[in-house]
C-alpha cells in the first residue's frame, strides 16, 4: 500500500479550518475511489459541511483537484527557491533540490498520484495553470544543472532539457512503486535518485 498523507486534518477534527478539512477528506476519497467516482455529496458529508460551504471556499470539485496538487507544488517550489538561492556550491545546491522533490513527493503521494491520475479531468484553464506552475518549477532547477555545465562542474554532453526531462520522469513515477512498508525510507530513495543524477553529469 502506498504511503499516505498523515499531517492532513479529517473530518472528526472539528477544531480544523473548514478549507484544511475538506482536502483532507478529497484527498482520501480521490486516492481510495478516483476522482471521477467521488461526488461532492460524498465529500461534503464525510468532511462533515453542507455544500455550501464547501462552494464557498472552492468554486467546485475540479477546484478542489487543483489545489490538491497545487499546495504539494508550491512547499516544493518555495524550497527549491531556498536552495537555489543559497550560496553553497552549485553541485551541492542541484543534490539538495534533486533529493528534496524525492521526498516531497513521498511524503505527499497521495497528493502526486491523485494529480497524475486524473490530471487530463482537470478544466482547460485549470489545466494550462499547473502546467505554468510546474514548467516555472522546472525551469528553475535547470538553471542550476545550465549554471553547473556554465561553469565546467557539470558534463555538457546532454542537453540540460532532456537531463531535468529524465529526472523528474523517475519523480513522476515515484506513486506506482513506492510503498512505506518497503526496504527504503524517503531519504534514502532520495540519496540514491539525487546521487544517479549527479553522478551522470560528471565531466
Amino acid at each position: 500500500m502506498a504511503a499516505r498523507n498523515t499531517a492532513g486534518p479529517e473530518a472528526g477534527d472539528r477544531d480544523t479550518p473548514v478549507p484544511q478539512r475538506l482536502l483532507a477528506v478529497a484527498t482520501r476519497l480521490f486516492a481510495e475511489r478516483g476522482y471521477d467516482r467521488t461526488s461532492v455529496q460524498e465529500i461534503v458529508e464525510a468532511a462533515g459541511v453542507t455544500k455550501g460551504a464547501l462552494y464557498h471556499y472552492f468554486g467546485s470539485k475540479d477546484d478542489l483537484l487543483h489545489e490538491v496538487y497545487a499546495r504539494m507544488l508550491r512547499l516544493q517550489q518555495q524550497r527549491l527557491d531556498a536552495v537555489a538561492g543559497s550560496g553553497a556550491p552549485v553541485e551541492e545546491r542541484l543534490r539538495a533540490a534533486a533529493a528534496d522533490v524525492v521526498v516531497t513527493t513521498i511524503e505527499n503521494l497521495d497528493d502526486a498520484m491523485i494529480f497524475f491520475r486524473s490530471m487530463h479531468q482537470l478544466s482547460p484553464e485549470k489545466y494550462k495553470q499547473v502546467r505554468a506552475e510546474r514548467r516555472r518549477y522546472h525551469e528553475r532547477f535547470r538553471a542550476l544543472v545550465e549554471e553547473g555545465m556554465a561553469a565546467g562542474v557539470f558534463a555538457t554532453a546532454t542537453p540540460a532539457d532532456l537531463v531535468v526531462d529524465y529526472y523528474f520522469g523517475s519523480v513522476h513515477h515515484l506513486s506506482t512503486w513506492y510503498r512505506a512498508e518497503g526496504p527504503l525510507t524517503p531519504q534514502q530513495v532520495a540519496d540514491h535518485l539525487a546521487d544517479l543524477l549527479l553522478r551522470s553529469l560528471r565531466p
